[in-house]
């Protein structure tokens, strides 16, 4: 096992710079996931980590050393791609063992004549021959050894190139989007197996996703990138409750966030939609301002009580999304153009919803997620209720 560390990397191809100054720490045995949009650079990180690519500036340590003169077989890394890269020709008893072989034979060892006459490669043969059906009866993939890659499933490729990564007891786990090619079923089921993967051995994961279902639910800490840069690195629930940029917000959250205009008025309480919230922030009067609200925080009236510490907006509902326990409500707020919110309740109150009626939704001003100009988290001192101007308005579209 080993901590990964990078020190303000950097990396352009031509004109275009991928990655810009990253500083990014992955502790000793952590499950860390690196997410955002496709083109933000983190496939190109996780490279330059194995060093399959090399960085134009910076560093990268590895178990506090730095490994920037080496290449990718010398760093105790080993990599899962996408496609999973198996050799096509040899058998999944072939595929595990090639690393084992590559390293533990010289290529003398390896030459024909040789491989039928020397004691010694027979030798190494039958310690190799073990481990790779111990790695399979851990994979359970050992019915499988004899088969190529064509004859397999993506689930059963995808065990393949995990064998032959740990066959190699890496220091480091470096995985580039191993799920994307699987349907959703085995992408559910092959989570829950890398995350046991990962509390069996210990050993530390660096997984790279666009998925924020994956980045959520496997790692111990989620980096979050956008334009080769780091936006955020925290716990799964630190980034979701807790984002620090409006970018962090509406990328992680499904369904998205809900954005709403605001504005500061002379006491430095927070508008909406004209009414007050009450929440301050030290910002000037006029101030524009971005309210988040994710969709479990606006509630129609009928499935909780009105909060004195929040506010209330009137919509019409649009369209149902029947999730089985739950529903996602889509609503239309008065104005022009229409503008659509969001909402997640349980399926036996969101059927008591008549479409044609108007429906108060409301929230809590703790679940504001308030946003300044530079998109960056505001800090916010909550109001009180009952003082005179900051008790409970309806908010209205103007």
């Amino acid at each position: 096992m080993a901590s990964v560390e990078l020190l303000r990397v950097g990396k352009s191809f031509g004109h275009n710079q991928v990655l810009q100054d990253v500083d990014l720490s992955v502790q000793d045995g952590e499950f860390l996931t690196v997410v955002g949009p496709s083109g933000c650079g983190k496939s190109t990180l996780i490279r330059i980590i194995a060093g399959l690519e090399f960085q134009d500036s910076g560093s990268v340590r590895i178990g506090g050393t730095a490994v920037d003169h080496l290449r990718s077989y010398e760093r105790r890394v080993a990599m899962v791609f996408q496609n999973y890269a198996l050799y096509p020709h040899m058998t999944v008893f072939e595929n595990i063992a090639t690393p084992l072989i590559m390293t533990r034979l010289g290529l003398w060892h390896r030459l024909p004549l040789v491989r039928l006459l020397s004691p010694r490669r027979r030798r190494v043969m039958r310690e190799i021959a073990d481990e790779v059906r111990g790695m399979a009866v851990q994979l359970q993939i050992e019915s499988l050894l004899d088969r190529r890659p064509s004859q397999l499933s993506g689930g059963q490729r995808q065990r393949v190139a995990l064998g032959r990564a740990m066959v190699r007891h890496p220091a480091v786990f470096l995985m580039d989007e191993p799920l994307s090619n699987l349907d959703a079923k085995l992408r559910v089921h092959m989570r829950a197996e890398l995350m046991e993967l990962h509390a069996r051995v210990g050993t530390t994961f660096i997984y790279v996703t666009h998925d924020q279902t994956e980045a959520m639910t496997m790692s111990d800490r989620v980096a979050m990138m956008q334009g080769g840069r780091v936006l955020q690195l925290a716990t799964p629930s630190e980034l979701y409750d807790r984002p620090q940029t409006r970018v962090v917000a509406e990328f992680i959250g499904s369904p998205a966030i809900n954005l709403f205009e605001g504005t500061v008025d002379p006491s430095g309480c927070v508008q909406l939609f004209g009414n007050r919230v009450p929440l301050y922030v030290d910002l000037p009067a006029g101030t524009r301002l971005e309210i988040g609200l994710r969709p479990e925080s606006l509630l129609p009236a009928t499935t909780g009580e009105l909060t004195a510490e929040g506010g209330m907006v009137r919509a019409r509902l649009h369209m149902r999304e029947n999730l089985g326990a739950e529903q996602i409500l889509h609503f239309r707020l008065a104005g022009d153009p229409p503008f659509a919110v969001v909402s997640r309740v349980a399926k036996k109150a969101a059927e008591s919803f008549d479409p044609e009626a108007e429906v108060a939704l409301h929230f809590a001003a703790r679940d504001c997620h308030v946003f300044g100009p530079d998109g960056a988290r505001l800090a916010c001192r909550p109001g009180h209720a009952g003082s005179g101007a900051d008790t409970v308005r309806e908010l209205r579209m103007t």
